[in-house]
């Protein structure tokens, strides 16, 4: 089990639905001060009420002066951020003739930028305290190629890249950064995607999902508490010497 200190604060962005919202949920069942971070507030009043949470702030991550308020607003009001879980993200798909540098820049403006901006904000905190944990949550897509996504891939990319990079710059300060890489998730996301593709191509609901679960060996989705269980170990008061990493929780594709 996790050893992490009593009270410690964790503030997760994208938190109010999907794997934002089970991590949040694995770190208040262990008792810790947990900030919720949701696009609006009132979607994340109701997942912090929801999940018990300690408190919660709200703002469009790819607004870096609303961003950088809000987390600030978490530090004043709930003490130092000490594990920050870069939750947030999205996807847009399109084959490669239909994907633009609009697109690009969307992507890389929703996944990696909010990433650098949190990150500039509550670094500063951590180094003097001595302690801090830094997850990104990316994708395979990070790690990988798939086809009708080439902006995501190259945003989730340079996510993990990102997160390489900082580990080095922040190696000897009490702080770890390290990047999460789920495979297809049991999530809302791909419940939409299946609904989309459902309307647009008549087909069988079992049968798209097997296009999903495929690329896992294991031949399922991914449960959001597995990619829980990984952020929990990675924030552990023991995992100081894991840095610097991208850890696929995908059943072996990668």
């Amino acid at each position: 089990m996790p050893r992490i200190a009593a009270k410690r604060h964790i503030l997760v962005t994208g938190a109010t639905r999907g794997l934002g919202f089970e991590i949040a949920r694995a770190f208040v069942a262990r008792g810790h001060d947990v900030t919720i971070l949701g696009r609006t507030a009132g979607t994340a009043e109701k997942a912090a009420a929801t999940l018990g949470a300690t408190g919660h702030v709200h703002a469009d991550v790819t607004d870096a002066d609303a961003l950088k308020a809000a987390l600030s607003t978490a530090e004043n009001e709930f003490g130092g951020i000490d594990v920050l879980v870069n939750n947030a993200g999205g996807v847009e798909t399109a084959p490669l003739g239909k994907t633009d540098l609009d697109m690009l820049r969307r992507m890389m403006s929703l996944n990696v930028e909010p990433v650098l901006t949190a990150v500039r904000t509550i670094l500063p905190g951590m180094v003097e305290r001595r302690f801090g944990r830094i997850v990104t949550i990316a994708s395979t897509a990070g790690l990988k190629g798939y086809p009708y996504v080439s902006a995501y891939c190259a945003a989730k990319h340079a996510a993990v890249g990102l997160t390489r990079a900082l580990a080095l710059e922040t190696a000897g300060t009490g702080v770890t950064v390290n990047a999460v890489c789920p495979g297809y998730s049991d999530t809302d996301l791909i419940g939409r995607s299946l609904d989309k593709l459902e309307e647009k191509t008549g087909r069988a609901r079992d049968d798209l999902l097997k296009g999903f679960t495929r690329q896992n060996p294991l031949g399922r989705l991914i449960e959001p508490r597995e990619v829980a269980h990984t952020v929990l170990w990675l924030a552990d008061e023991d995992a100081s010497a894991i840095t610097g990493q991208a850890i696929s929780v995908a059943g072996g594709e990668i």
